[in-house]
């Protein structure tokens, strides 16, 4: 009898430590994530019964707002799809999206700071406000140059790591989510779930949560790698072809439309070749090329303040071990590579802010209901590729591919451009191509960096045609903006 009651004893302290663990997990550990959760009833009925902050734009424009209708608060979205993918929603029914959701408990109402004895004797409860660094002068010319087309457009200060403009095709209107009314919120739920031709769902943002294979833009991180691992290859020569004979296979690889082309890295680049580039990988090696793509953020999830946002991808070198015709195809941005417009867009940044990597972000600062700075954000180093003095090499490369490359004629001559085209085939399917383009202007000391991505493109498309347009469009918004001109006036190609 005793053994029992004791064992009886002992299994109750047990389950007793148990209690408490749980107790401390729930109350310590977990406590910040489920108060903050939009599933708690708490946070659900502070959404509608109390105004949630403000979100604004760089310049002041407003994103997101409260107002009250009847005896609750309905969230209002002024630009409407134009800043969708960023900013997000509020629902009753959904929670909450997109910046709404990395920022709920700032923006859902609570406790304001005490400034006053008055303020500590009665708190006033209420959500703070977020203002952004995006700028809606740029989001609304990638929508105008995209005209539709499935694709995405990020714009980036290369100095600090802001995003400038970061716009998906598609796209929704996120007014439909704050309805009271369940079949009108959930027939937009349905339409912003589903994929259309091209497998995009316009709840899934083209720019931060979906890749495809970079093509040529790839080439930039061969390049550095041939800088920072095999600074020999800088000077070889690789021979003049059309098409090139696949290692342990009867494989071969040829040029984009059958073109010639050879030489050094500096001669390869601006011409785009893809059959040097191909063996130039092939020389690097799957270790030294693997290494480079990470430290410039492949197969990490970039750290950027905004849910959803996937990893870029480069195969491993245990991946390509017994693969050399893959790590020739993975050395021009295919076979198995897959990029997010946000990766390439970090990659034109790193290469415009002399090497350096920033972490990307969207929040500018935090203020009180009152108006008080709460937190203003600042920039942070995520990666640093390279050193300044190899950053130079790339980037005189990425200058000449605008003035005589593949980019040639796709930008005005009062523009001082770095830029890198990209054609990617995709999949089997040999009628259609995913076409990009990076850049950074201006060229002697870049203030904005940018990725173009229109994929499933007609075969006959390459990335300077299409994406090459889209990219003039920004970039000569951007020098409107900076010399005080209404960007309106600018890219006269750009559709109205």
């Amino acid at each position: 009898m005793g053994r029992r009651i004791s064992t009886l004893a002992v299994l109750i302290l047990v389950l007793f430590g148990v209690l408490a663990v749980q107790a401390a997990n729930i109350q310590f550990v977990r406590a910040p994530a489920l108060n903050a959760s939009s599933e708690n009833p708490r946070v659900m009925f502070s959404a509608t019964n109390f105004a949630r902050g403000d979100i604004t734009a760089a310049n002041g424009e407003l994103l997101a707002r409260s107002v009250p209708s009847g005896s609750i608060f309905r969230r209002q979205y002024p630009l409407g799809s134009l800043t969708a993918g960023v900013v997000g929603f509020s629902s009753s029914f959904y929670g909450t999206w997109g910046l709404e959701a990395q920022y709920n408990s700032v923006l859902t109402a609570h406790s304001q700071p005490a400034h006053s004895l008055a303020q500590l004797i009665a708190p006033t409860t209420a959500g703070s406000n977020i203002s952004l660094t995006l700028n809606p002068i740029l989001q609304r010319v990638a929508k105008r140059a995209l005209n539709g087309r499935d694709g995405a457009v990020v714009a980036i200060n290369p100095a600090t790591g802001g995003i400038l403009a970061m716009y998906s095709n598609p796209t929704y209107d996120p007014n439909a989510f704050t309805s009271s009314d369940y079949a009108k919120v959930k027939k937009a739920w349905l339409a912003g779930t589903k994929k259309n031709q091209n497998g995009f769902a316009a709840l899934a943002p083209v720019a931060t949560e979906n890749s495809f294979p970079p093509g040529s833009t790839f080439k930039i991180i061969d390049t550095a790698s041939v800088l920072t691992s095999r600074p020999d290859l800088w000077f070889k020569s690789y021979p003049q072809m059309t098409e090139t004979p696949l290692p342990n296979s009867n494989l071969t690889l040829s040029n984009f439309a059958h073109r010639r082309c050879g030489g050094t890295i500096a001669q390869m680049l601006p011409p785009s070749c893809d059959t040097g580039f191909a063996l130039a990988g092939l020389d690097l090696g799957a270790a030294f090329l693997s290494a480079t793509a990470e430290t410039f953020g492949f197969n990490q999830t970039p750290p950027l303040d905004l849910p959803g946002t996937v990893a870029s991808t480069f195969p491993t070198p245990q991946q390509l071990a017994n693969d050399l015709p893959g790590l020739a195809y993975s050395a021009i941005g295919q076979k198995n590579v897959r990029a997010t417009t946000l990766q390439n867009a970090l990659v034109a940044a790193t290469i415009a802010n002399d090497g350096v990597m920033m972490v990307p972000h969207l929040l500018n600062n935090v203020t009180a209901a009152d108006g008080t700075l709460i937190r203003h954000y600042v920039p942070k180093t995520w990666l640093n590729p390279l050193t300044p003095s190899q950053t130079a090499q790339v980037k005189q490369l990425m200058v000449n591919v605008g003035r005589f490359g593949t980019a040639s004629g796709v930008f005005p001559k009062f523009l001082h451009v770095g830029a890198k085209t990209g054609t990617s085939q995709v999949g089997n399917l040999k009628d259609q191509t995913d076409d990009w383009m990076i850049a950074f202007w201006p060229a002697d000391h870049p203030t904005i960096a940018v990725a173009v991505a229109l994929p499933f493109q007609p075969n006959a498309t390459e990335g300077a045609t299409t994406a090459g347009p889209v990219m003039n469009c920004v970039l000569e918004a951007a020098l409107a903006i900076s010399t005080g001109q209404p960007a309106s006036g600018t890219a006269m190609t750009c559709p109205k």
